[in-house]
């Protein structure tokens, strides 16, 4: 049996509209209107006790008081004021002091040093000198227009890069004062002797052993190329293939690359030998130290965080929320040991201190700053 589709869309239509007519005549309904008995009891009117129904409304009807109830000397209230102030307190604020009760200013300089010396008795004599010298000490002018931002340069520094890059001092020193000595009190010196090596002049070297900064030592170097006087330049005074002396600095700051080394005698090969008094040594170009090779020790470092970071780990790893309050306290115990091995295991290798190493062979310069007397070398 077949049906035609549009019976069916007939009845479907039909059927929803009359489901869509029952919803609506549901939901328009008027809700039954309660028929129940008069109110039981009311809400909004409450009895009030006798006794403060018979206080007044407000304070206007308050009686006031008769004039002969007020005893003597007791002051009337004025008419009210807006705030918490009343006349008297208003009328004292706008009116002018006594003059004939103006402070001194030799009594207040006086208070003030008495204050200063109670508070501190260390500061009393200083404090009582500053402040009777301050009234009467005359503002000085500079004479120099250009010494006029020094006086203020202390006013300056309100920027944070100002201090960090020391604009105050470099200000001082554009205007320091003017050194108006033309004429040296110093005169020619005649030079000691004819066989001198005077100061500037550089001796060449070559480092027989090495340095290592590890520990503190000395150093032996021979000497490369012939030394000849300086007024003259012909006389042979130290021959190729002396030795030099001398000691380093071991102790190595943070960043540092280069070592400081001085010389302290010099043995010509006849056996003769002079005190150097801790010539400075320098490399082939001049500069003050010598740089070879540097280690930081930063493997032991990386390691001791690494480990440090193992041991806070792995004691982290067995926390669970069900252990016992024992093994819970347990592990915080161990745990805040590892965790203090492991910063002192990183502190100390944050102060293990570059180790500088100079090989064997390496140029040096010995930096005469000082006149050496000498005598031609015969060997």
């Amino acid at each position: 049996m077949r049906l035609s589709r549009k019976v069916l869309v007939g009845l479907l239509a039909g059927a929803s509209i009359v489901v869509s007519g029952a919803l609506i005549w549901g939901l328009s309904r008027d809700k039954p209107k309660p028929t129940g008995g008069g109110e039981l009891y009311s809400t909004e009117h409450k009895p009030l006790p006798d006794a403060i129904a018979a206080l007044p409304r407000d304070y206007a009807a308050v009686p006031k008081p008769a004039a002969s109830a007020v005893p003597a000397g007791v002051p009337q209230l004025g008419p009210p004021l807006p705030g918490d102030l009343g006349r008297p307190m208003l009328s004292a604020g706008v009116t002018p002091p006594d003059p004939s009760h103006a402070a001194d200013p030799a009594q207040q300089r006086s208070a003030q040093e008495q204050e200063a010396a109670r508070t501190s008795r260390l500061f009393a004599s200083a404090t009582t000198t500053a402040r009777v010298a301050a009234p009467t000490a005359p503002v000085l002018q500079p004479a120099d227009p250009a010494a006029a931002p020094a006086a203020h340069s202390d006013t300056q520094p309100l920027d944070a890069d100002w201090g960090q890059n020391l604009q105050d001092r470099k200000l001082a020193f554009l205007n320091a004062a003017v050194d108006r000595k033309t004429v040296s009190p110093d005169r020619l010196a005649a030079p000691p002797s004819r066989y001198v090596v005077q100061a500037g002049a550089v001796i060449a070297a070559a480092l027989i052993t090495g340095i290592r900064s590890d520990l503190p030592g000395q150093v032996t170097a021979q000497v490369t190329e012939h030394v000849y006087d300086s007024p003259t330049g012909r006389y042979l005074l130290v021959p190729q293939g002396s030795k030099l002396i001398g000691v380093y600095d071991s102790q190595v700051a943070f960043g540092q690359d280069r070592i400081l080394l001085v010389w302290t005698r010099l043995i010509l090969p006849n056996g003769r030998s002079i005190v150097l008094e801790r010539q400075p040594a320098a490399d082939p170009q001049g500069f003050a130290g010598l740089e070879d090779e540097v280690d930081h020790h930063w493997g032991r470092l990386f390691m001791a965080a690494a480990l440090s970071t193992l041991l806070g780990v792995g004691s982290e790893l067995g926390a669970s929320d069900t252990e016992s309050e024992l093994f819970r306290a347990l592990r915080r115990g161990g745990s805040t040991s590892l965790n203090q091995t492991g910063q002192q295991i990183v502190r100390r290798n944050l102060n293990i201190q570059p180790t500088l190493t100079i090989r064997p062979g390496f140029p040096v310069r010995v930096i005469v700053n000082r006149d050496l007397v000498l005598a031609p070398y015969r060997g």
